[in-house]
């Protein structure tokens, strides 16, 4: 589903597309003793080169999970003007990511069927932190974004989310369709929100197991990413506009499902 205008990745901007500076680590000391001691969450890992006395580091940022991109000095230049860099910054995330163990667990202890939200590429960290407040509010167990091309847990997004992002399980993920292939074998049925579907979003069972897939601002859900889900849902559109803002689109279906998993069982059931 197409949510709007997008905004291009650049590995050199402000991370999560934010004008804001982002939170930053640099230097090789600074970024070695952050990846040792684990306490403060990185985003991802920019340096010159992955080998020689970058070995190491981008090693062990990728047993972390950390993306790690090679730029060219110019960059590191413009993120620390007035720093000794040594060709290389860390990105410092808002917080840490969970597992998808982790965000089931949730369900699992909260005595609910799983209930999850799958956001393929949303890049504005404003549309991302509404999302993480919706979700917080209508009792999500989690959420999952992409590692690339997707805006992280910035502290822009933390400020948008009110508060949310301290509250809700965010999950980071390499492949997207790998996700939802272990989320189905583990029992979720996946459905994404697109506008061209014919199952309106109304008459879909959300009461169950559930992973609802929302795409980017722009290019909306991946074609992979949406042909590995069990069905599509849309949201009718009576005006002029062909879509929400993602943010609203969330809001939308999510309360949909609320309504749904709050309906009293049958007597007898």
């Amino acid at each position: 589903m197409r949510w709007g205008s997008r905004s291009k990745t650049n590995p050199t901007a402000p991370a999560g597309g934010s004008d804001r500076p982002p939170e930053i680590l640099y230097g090789l000391h600074a970024v070695r003793e952050a990846l040792k001691a684990g306490t403060r969450p990185l985003q991802r890992l920019l340096v010159l080169r992955t080998d020689r006395q970058f070995g190491d580091l981008v090693e062990s940022a990728r047993a972390k999970r950390i993306p790690v991109h090679v730029e060219p000095p110019a960059a590191f230049d413009r993120l620390v003007p007035q720093g000794n860099h040594q060709g290389i910054v860390a990105f410092v995330a808002a917080k840490s990511y969970s597992s998808i163990d982790e965000i089931l667990e949730r369900a699992r202890t909260r005595g609910e069927p799983p209930f999850v939200l799958i956001l393929d590429g949303v890049e504005d960290p404003h549309n991302l932190g509404a999302a993480l407040r919706t979700a917080e509010a209508a009792g999500v167990h989690g959420v999952f974004i992409p590692e690339r091309r997707a805006a992280g847990l910035t502290s822009v997004v933390a400020k948008v989310s009110a508060g949310a992002i301290d509250h809700m399980l965010v999950g980071r993920v390499v492949n997207v369709t790998h996700l939802i292939g272990e989320l189905k074998e583990r029992g979720l049925w996946i459905y994404g929100v697109e506008p061209s579907a014919a199952t309106v979003y109304t008459s879909l069972d959300m009461a169950g197991p559930t992973a609802l897939v929302f795409g980017g601002e722009g290019e909306g859900i991946r074609p992979g990413v949406l042909k590995a889900c069990d069905g599509h849902i849309s949201i009718p559109m009576k005006g002029h506009v062909e879509s929400l803002n993602v943010s609203a689109a969330v809001a939308v279906v999510v309360f949909e499902a609320v309504r749904q998993r709050g309906k009293p069982k049958p007597i007898g059931s």
